[in-house]
């Protein structure tokens, strides 16, 4: 079985995959969500990254899963891990050099029309309040500075949510066969599929998990 390492979106917490974790447990797998330091101005990806190592530990097979902002640090954990596999859930994709800022435009999200309210379409109301009762102030001065990062060598999978206001399916499509060259798997749900449809992002989570196993079995 798996190790899933789940890395929550821009100012938010581990809270948000509180709905996934125990239908990827209840296939065997074993998970890490880490609380990133989103709030310490001076803390940079690499913290980030740090803060979420240092829970999993010498924990082997991870798969690392950045869900929005937390694209910019899962391939730095999955270097660092050394994992068997990264996965994109309505994830910002960086390319190495780039800013935080320059993403908006060089992907071209900031010609996207997005409603004012976007982040929790067809998320059932009482799971939305608390989710904006856990959100957290987003800092970082990292997020004018080039990506140290860059896209690590292992089976890649890209989710799209087919009903996400924020990053739209055409646009997703469009960045993902861009920057990684694969095309994205679709599944329902709106940005915060998580907690709209957490048993969909499970069952795309379990079948990279049996791709990657299956392929290492050859």
């Amino acid at each position: 079985m798996a190790v899933f390492v789940l890395i929550h979106g821009g100012g938010s917490t581990a809270w948000d995959w509180h709905l996934v974790r125990p239908l990827l447990e209840a296939s065997g797998h074993d998970v890490f969500a880490v609380d990133l330091p989103i709030e310490d101005v001076s803390a940079g990806l690499e913290d980030y990254a740090h803060a979420v190592t240092a829970a999993v530990g010498d924990a082997q097979h991870t798969i690392v899963v950045g869900h929005s902002l937390g694209g910019f640090t899962a391939p730095l954990v999955c270097e660092a891990l050394q994992s068997d596999g990264l996965v994109y859930l309505s994830a910002m994709i960086p390319m190495p050099g780039e800013t935080f800022g320059d993403w908006w435009t060089n992907t071209g999200h900031d010609r996207e029309t997005i409603p004012e309210e976007a982040f929790f379409n067809l998320v059932p109301e009482d799971l939305a309040t608390q989710a904006r009762d856990r959100e957290r102030d987003q800092q970082g001065s990292w997020m004018s500075g080039p990506w140290p990062g860059r896209h690590p060598a292992v089976p890649t999978r890209a989710i799209l949510c087919r009903d996400d206001q924020f990053f739209p399916a055409s646009f997703m499509r469009r960045q993902v066969q861009q920057r990684l060259g694969i095309e994205p798997v679709e599944i329902p749900g709106g940005h915060y599929a998580t907690l709209s449809h957490p048993d969909a992002v499970a069952a795309a989570l379990n079948d990279f998990a049996d791709e990657i196993a299956e392929a290492g079995s050859r």
